[in-house]
């Protein structure tokens, strides 16, 4: 027996076989390749290792701790527990969770995915149904003979509409591409966004810590001198100093005391910048305090090879995807210059009097349509659209060797940091500890009457840079090493679940 199919069934039919059949066909524009420019083989000019021995020697001789660095160890995904301080490891969680920006980033990664989504849908065919009911009233002398003559009459009509376009030339699928691009460079946002997050919550209690030694070492300053000053003044009163040597102690301790309260606002400043950081407000108590002897030094550094740099930097893999959705944005261009196919049957359905009657086949209307559009003229729009693609694209591959470069810098300005902040710390305690000596003899001298005021207003103040700069040193040692973690990418690439595992292949 032969089967007899409806239009609609028909069309539907038509309709596969073509989707099918555009699955195959070209796909016009450049297929992306990813970059595959020459990086160097070491972050830094090779020199003689006369520096190293340098640093080995000054480390040995001040006892200063020394960081090593350990080529092609992987960063850990919580690289801030290396600095061993658990108030730390909870308020950088406590950021990543509640932070405004990651949540917008969050945000913006879900929006990429629903629109990547929206586009897939263009790959199916679009259904719509309807149903209408109507009841209308024709002038007697104008009634059909076939409705007895009746002047009231009601109509059903329900419908089905079923439309696709082909995907020809590929348009479609290069729209997605551009689109799955798009997700993929949130994803490496959002991703940028938690290093830069971690990075800055870590950099802030740092310094935090650093004020805080700063204001003591100050504050122990201030309290020696008015020791010296009070013992000035009974000195004076017995005539063994002059009211100028008095006068001197007294400017010396004013100026110490000018020096705490920027001190303390600094720290007022940098206690707001934490709270919020993690997403608090200023008036918020619970965040717990940071001293520099609280915070560990990583005594090994993981240093990721040259040629791994471009794929853990968060901020490089964004430029590349950009990249990509720049280069399929070039194919979307060049398919709109193409003809556009489209069948579909419209309007098939069924119309009766009477809603019992609805579906009987004498009530059935169809219509089976094709329909082929090819651009001729719009005054060279689409010509120069596709050369404005080609424009952005190359825009987008000059932004991404940007950033490969700037990336490299980074990493290169932390090693240097990091390889001379050993020598400074060195430099700043050795300083420390001769000021120490100095200022404690030139105390014993003052009190025999060996030196004069001035003198030892001099050894004080010198003690007092001293300390201060020993605190910068110190924190400059932990900030920097902040500095090369973030350089290198963070350990994003260490979570179990990474951008890498959901890229789409190109």
């Amino acid at each position: 027996m032969k089967l007899k199919r409806t239009p609609l069934e028909l069309a539907l039919v038509v309709t596969i076989v073509a989707g099918l059949g555009s699955l195959g066909g070209c796909t016009v524009g450049p297929d992306y390749q990813r970059p595959s420019q020459a990086l160097p083989e070491t972050y830094l000019v090779k020199t003689a290792n006369s520096d190293a021995k340098v640093t080995a020697e000054v480390n040995r001789k001040y006892m200063v701790e020394s960081q090593k660095l350990v080529e092609g160890r992987d960063i850990p995904a919580e690289w801030w527990e290396l600095f061993h301080n658990q108030s730390l490891n909870e308020l950088v969680a406590a950021s990543l969770k509640n932070n405004p920006t990651i949540e917008a980033a969050q945000a913006a990664l879900r929006a990429a995915k629903e629109s990547t989504a929206a586009q897939e849908a263009a790959f199916f065919p679009s259904v719509s149904a309807s149903y209408s009911p109507t009841r209308q009233r024709v002038a007697k002398p104008l009634a059909s003979p076939a409705a007895s003559g009746a002047s009231y009459y009601d109509v059903q009509t329900a419908s089905l509409s079923v439309s696709y376009t082909i995907d020809a030339f590929g348009g479609t699928r290069r729209q997605v591409e551009s689109g799955t691009a798009q997700e993929q460079n949130q994803r490496f946002q959002l991703e940028a966004a938690y290093l830069t997050l971690a990075s800055n919550v870590t950099n802030a209690a740092i310094q935090e810590a650093m004020l805080r030694g700063q204001i003591r070492s100050t504050q122990e300053v201030i309290r020696n001198q008015k020791q010296l000053l009070q013992m000035f003044e009974r000195e004076l009163a017995l005539g063994q100093v002059g009211q100028a040597d008095v006068a001197a102690q007294e400017a010396a301790l004013a100026a110490s005391e000018a020096l705490l309260p920027p001190l303390e606002k600094q720290l007022s400043v940098q206690r707001d910048l934490i709270l919020a950081l993690a997403g608090r407000y200023p008036n918020d108590t619970r965040v717990a305090t940071f001293e520099l002897t609280d915070l560990q030094l990583p005594s090994e550094l993981p240093l990721s090879l040259p040629s791994k740099l471009v794929e853990q930097r968060p901020d490089v893999r964004a430029a590349e995807e950009q990249m990509h959705a720049a280069s399929a944005a070039i194919g979307v261009a060049t398919a709109n210059r193409l003809p556009n196919f489209t069948i579909g049957a419209t309007s098939y359905g069924t119309a009766a009097e009477n809603f019992s009657d609805l579906f009987k086949a004498s009530g059935a209307f169809w219509n089976l349509a094709a329909n082929i559009t090819q651009p001729i003229f719009d005054g060279g729009a689409l010509k120069h659209k596709q050369a404005a693609a080609q424009a952005a694209y190359d825009q987008a591959a000059a932004q991404y060797r940007s950033t490969v470069l700037g990336a490299f810098q980074n990493v290169a300005d932390s090693l240097q940091a990091i390889q001379h902040d050993t020598n400074a710390y060195a430099a700043a305690y050795k300083s420390e500890q001769a000021s120490l000596k100095s200022v404690t003899i030139a105390r014993k001298q003052f009190a025999l009457g060996d030196i004069s005021t001035a003198n030892l207003l001099v050894a004080e103040q010198a003690y007092q840079q001293a300390k201060s700069a020993l605190v910068q040193a110190q924190a400059n040692r932990l900030s920097d090493t902040v500095a090369l973690i973030q350089s290198l990418g963070g350990g994003w690439m260490s979570k179990n679940e990474t951008p890498e595992k959901s890229k789409t292949a190109s």
